[in-house]
């Protein structure tokens, strides 16, 4: 694996920690979940043949600490970093973006705000459950989580969110956390293990029922449906971060591309979703 550059940049209420790799136009990688910039480890240097790739720490997450650590959450000023660090490292040029889970719904905001920015966007699985039909189902689950988080602890919550998310019968996925001990894994995985297990009450507390709560410009977003991508694992039918994507697509009239893995395909097919990133974003 390719050590990248790594930069800092200040944003309103945060600094940024940013990692970049290759040459050639931009492409930012948005991390989701729990994840922060080593999230696309695995499919970095594949991408960098083709790009310049930039993956960061999202506010508050490991390496991006904010100003104010008790700080409410926006899907909005997540998606001005992004477009933060576009400004930075491509000033004269559109990017290319892709992001997964929350990163996603980073990347439909950006797309939204600063159109003129953003040349193809890939969005993973984005839980933006509010264009859902049954979306009050989904509040309400998402209070009961809440509830358990503040009276039972972390773990639990994680439980019953990670439960939520599965199809009716199905087998539970991946949660936002690592599956292996950090003293089981190489150095560096081990230590992208410990910051994912750090961030979790941060991810869970407030990036989770801020993001989960964001209704995206569905209007806006169709008049830009040609430079959008709505992508989802080809194990996660049914799943619940798997149905906005799947309707946003019947929606705007545009083909839902199937990536390899589930949710969290990025990790554990990384050589076939990097591949697949790849021709998609080249599209």
């Amino acid at each position: 694996m390719t050590v990248p550059a790594t930069g800092r940049l200040r944003v309103a209420g945060a600094t940024l920690h940013y990692e970049v790799r290759g040459q050639g136009p931009l492409l930012l990688l948005i991390p989701g979940g729990a994840g922060d910039a080593a999230s696309y480890d695995g499919v970095a240097d594949v991408l960098a043949a083709d790009w310049t790739v930039a993956s960061y720490d999202a506010r508050g997450m490991s390496r991006s600490p904010l100003d104010d650590p008790g700080a409410e959450q926006h899907v909005a000023s997540h998606a001005d970093d992004a477009y933060r660090l576009i400004e930075l490292l491509s000033p004269g040029a559109p990017a290319r973006v892709a992001g997964c889970s929350s990163g996603a719904i980073v990347a439909l905001h950006l797309l939204t705000t600063h159109p003129d920015r953003v040349e193809r966007v890939v969005a993973h699985e984005p839980p933006v459950v509010e264009v859902l039909p049954d979306a009050a189902e989904h509040r309400a689950m998402l209070a009961r989580v809440q509830d358990t988080f503040r009276r039972e602890g972390l773990m639990p919550a994680v439980a019953e969110f990670a439960a939520a998310l599965r199809r009716p019968g199905g087998a539970e996925p991946a949660g936002p956390a690592e599956s292996a001990a950090p003293a089981e894994l190489p150095p560096g995985a081990a230590a992208r293990a410990e910051r994912t297990m750090a961030n979790l009450p941060y991810f869970l507390g407030r990036i989770v029922p801020a993001f989960m709560a964001y209704a995206p410009d569905v209007d806006r977003l169709a008049a830009l449906a040609g430079r959008l991508v709505l992508a989802a694992g080809d194990e996660s039918r049914g799943e619940l971060p798997y149905r906005p994507a799947a309707c946003l697509a019947v929606r705007f009239g545009t083909e839902l591309v199937h990536f390899p893995g589930g949710h969290t395909g990025l990790s554990t097919h990384p050589a076939a979703f990097a591949e697949l990133l790849r021709k998609t974003l080249a599209g």
